[in-house]
């Protein structure tokens, strides 16, 4: 076998799930922490001229998972490792995309350049936050969607007068996307973000009286303009309320307030390790590791990964 799946320490299911899609044993890492906090990597098997994918998603806490990622690609390319591959289910930094105010920077393209000078040759990831993140990176970029393991979830629970609803105008074609599925109607909500993780709803585009809405976003933080977004449109007259995104973050008691809106249930992927508690029954995590193993090996055999979407 021409190829390695090694995992860091954010995403160790999730790449156990990929490598048993694929029929293969996880490669053999050790990472760990010097006693001034250090990370400390060991690639046990031997990884020369082998292609080489990494998992690990640059979540919560996200210094943390990154550094790891850099210094596993770095100890891979010391190791004569024929192509290294990130790849990562949910890129941090990826909400600073572009200069919003004077003097601050653009750290996405700034973890872009790392990637590279680590010495990785290629990234696989999902939904990035803004698409056009993938011309910060001077290597190719494989931009996989999650809304199909979404979609299957909701086709299976065969609900009535479906409305998608977009939280912010930033996702309409997200969420376009997902009605026309469905080849239902769309609404949007208008809201106002007057600082970082705060939002105000100003009004609802679009008709939701009586109707079954899903509402759709890209990732869920805080859960602040979330929740917020499912009371404006219950208080319009919508019958139920779900809510979908991928990348599960839930920062804070993101949970909480979840378990105490009126949103039925929120469903993510496991793109975001989330830890096991019982202060939620609402939140529903979907596996995207099916996919994932699809692109990995298309990508080894130079084959279509486009193709993965192409219906």
């Amino acid at each position: 076998m021409g190829y390695r799946i090694i995992s860091g320490n954010a995403s160790i299911g999730l790449a156990k799930q990929i490598a048993y899609e694929l029929e293969v044993e996880l490669s053999e890492a050790r990472i760990g922490r010097f006693s001034d906090g250090e990370i400390q990597v060991k690639i046990v098997e031997n990884v020369r001229g082998k292609s080489c994918y990494v998992v690990q998603s640059t979540s919560t806490p996200v210094n943390e998972n990154l550094m790891e990622l850099l210094i596993i690609s770095d100890a891979l390319k010391r190791a004569s490792a024929k192509e290294i591959v990130a790849v990562v289910p949910y890129y941090g930094y990826g909400r600073q995309d572009r200069k919003s105010e004077p003097r601050v920077p653009i750290t996405a393209r700034l973890v872009a350049n790392l990637f590279v000078a680590a010495g990785v040759t290629r990234v696989l990831t999902v939904d990035l936050h803004a698409r056009q993140i993938q011309g910060f990176f001077d290597i190719p970029v494989d931009h996989l969607y999650g809304r199909s393991v979404l979609l299957d979830y909701f086709e299976s629970k065969k609900l009535r007068d479906v409305v998608v609803v977009s939280p912010d105008a930033g996702g309409v074609e997200r969420a376009r996307s997902f009605a026309k599925h469905f080849g239902t109607e769309l609404a949007i909500i208008d809201k106002r973000r007057p600082r970082p993780n705060e939002a105000f709803i100003m009004n609802i585009i679009g008709e939701v009286k009586n109707k079954t809405c899903i509402i759709l976003d890209d990732l869920v933080d805080t859960a602040e303009t979330l929740t917020k977004v499912a009371e404006a449109i219950k208080m319009k007259g919508a019958m139920r309320v779900f809510a979908a995104a991928t990348h599960g973050i839930l920062s804070g008691d993101a949970k909480k307030k979840i378990q105490a809106s009126c949103i039925e249930k929120l469903v993510v992927t496991n793109s975001v390790s989330l830890l096991r508690d019982n202060s939620t029954e609402k939140i529903e995590v979907l596996s995207i590791a099916p996919i994932l193993s699809k692109a990995i090996k298309r990508i080894y055999n130079n084959e279509s990964v486009s193709a993965l979407f192409s219906n």
